[in-house]
């Protein structure tokens, strides 16, 4: 039963992200809202996952009240998210994006924490229960694409509303966390943990690995749209991917075991540079893009497996609120804010293969960080 309420808690957070990434832009779309104002207001989630992360894992760490932390966050993004309905024009609902974002940003990293705590020694399970997570984001974005077609762009923020629902009654179910007694006798000051050449090289390829998202987070759904894809294409595309990250992550914990997290996280972002370059010259023929989004597994899937691991192994326990909150903050928040920014100035001033080149550019600078880092 463990496993299943862990499994859950990602299942419905990600159903959340599943429907926010491929439709909140169209959503925006529909409502006469310009290109570039629906990067700036796609880039409100990724800037409040620059600050919420860090305060709630500041507070969890003194605290090591992680499970009220988290269940007071799914509470607060529910009625957060409630102003969405009353808001019109750009700077109401700029408001509601962020009131709302910002305690679903913070909930996660503690999660995360509370997960690898649960698994104990089998912290080699994390990617089988981090899979429901993508999962859900299947199901969100497969279901709601078939949904949109059929009755309308206008039902997005009601399906929305009733997958944060979810997550907060998963909030509140009862599992084990890390305390004051976890905490090593000796722990060490985060700063100093984290001003070590490897681990802030590590960050710096967070930060690009984000950036080169940007595009795609904001902006590939109107790309392909306006390419003459219907919606239902769209969302099973955005679901392939992450079909592909499930796969990955079944297998994750066996190439963990044969090989070395920096080996996985070079060849990851270089298959990504590769993914937006292939995006941007065959995004008409379907057959391409149909292999290009299972490259996901790596641009995310081994990514995101292999950077949950490194921060647990390179931190002491009671760092580890601040070390993953970081992870979470400085690269989704910070690189995927800037990169939903940079994306907008760029597809306005130039176009969306000129986006896509840059962002392949990104990726390979977060693959030179990499390389840097000492053996």
């Amino acid at each position: 039963m463990l496993f299943a309420r862990l499994s859950a808690f990602y299942f419905f957070y990600f159903s959340v992200l599943g429907l926010i990434a491929p439709y909140l832009g169209l959503y925006l779309s529909s409502q006469d809202f310009s290109l570039l104002e629906i990067g700036q207001l796609t880039s409100i989630f990724l800037l409040t996952k620059i600050v919420a992360p860090n305060v709630w894992g500041a507070i969890a760490d003194r605290s090591q009240c992680r499970l009220a932390l988290v269940r007071m966050g799914t509470l607060a993004t529910f009625f957060g998210y409630l102003l969405f309905f009353a808001a019109s024009g750009f700077w109401q609902v700029a408001l509601s994006i962020m009131l709302f974002s910002f305690f679903w940003n913070a909930v996660l990293p503690q999660f995360e924490v509370i997960t690898l705590h649960n698994l104990a020694e089998q912290r080699n399970r994390y990617s089988r229960i981090r899979l429901w997570g993508s999962l859900g984001f299947i199901a969100s974005v497969a279901g709601a694409g078939w949904v949109i077609d059929v009755f309308g762009i206008g039902l997005f923020p009601w399906l929305l509303l009733l997958v944060i629902a979810v997550l907060m009654l998963c909030g509140f179910w009862r599992f084990d966390e890390p305390t004051s007694d976890n905490r090593s006798a000796a722990c060490p000051p985060f700063r100093q943990e984290l001003c070590r050449q490897p681990i802030i090289l590590f960050f710096v390829a967070c930060l690009f690995l984000q950036l080169s998202h940007g595009a795609y987070y904001t902006y590939f759904s109107i790309f392909l749209e306006d390419v003459g894809y219907s919606k239902t294409t769209i969302g099973l595309l955005w679901a392939l991917g992450v079909l592909a990250e499930v796969v990955l992550f079944l297998t994750m914990h066996r190439w963990l075991d044969r090989t070395s997290v920096r080996r996985i996280m070079m060849l990851a972002l270089f298959i990504t540079g590769v993914r937006w370059l292939t995006t941007a010259w065959f995004v008409e023929q379907l057959w391409v893009l149909v292999l290009v989004q299972c490259c996901h597994a790596f641009s995310f899937g081994a990514m995101h497996a292999c950077s949950i691991h490194y921060v647990h192994d390179k931190f002491d326990s009671g760092n580890q609120g601040k070390a993953q909150a970081l992870y979470s903050s400085a690269g989704f928040g910070a690189g995927g804010a800037s990169g939903a920014f940079i994306a907008g100035v760029v597809v306005s001033g130039f176009g969306y293969l000129e986006a896509f080149y840059l962002c392949a550019l990104f990726a390979w600078v977060a693959f030179a960080a990499i390389f840097l880092q000492r053996r």
